[in-house]
């Protein structure tokens, strides 16, 4: 299990706009990493309005924020609509 602070193993997962995005993308940046259960859930919801509002802090810092959940991406692009978010979000949804 990965500690704040340690160096996250690269991955390549499939994006918001449907692209296949890596870690290694974001090379040269900080990167918050986070991961939750499902899109369009109270907490999520709360939890990724509260990175949007902090968007532009993050940015000033260097700092992308990527969510991960097992959603498929036509659910995150509802989500990130619904949201307004700038929130890089990924899924690992198998199908």
């Amino acid at each position: 299990m990965l500690e704040a602070g340690n160096e996250a193993p690269d991955f390549s997962l499939q994006a918001t706009d449907g692209k296949t995005v890596t870690l290694a993308d974001f090379k040269g940046k900080n990167v918050v990493l986070y991961f939750y259960p499902r899109d369009m859930t109270p907490g999520c919801t709360t939890e990724a309005c509260d990175f949007r509002d902090q968007n532009e802090k993050f940015k000033e810092i260097g700092t992308v924020v990527i969510g991960i959940s097992p959603d498929p991406i036509e659910k995150h692009q509802k989500f990130t609509k619904k949201t307004q978010s700038a929130v890089h979000t990924f899924s690992r949804h198998r199908t």
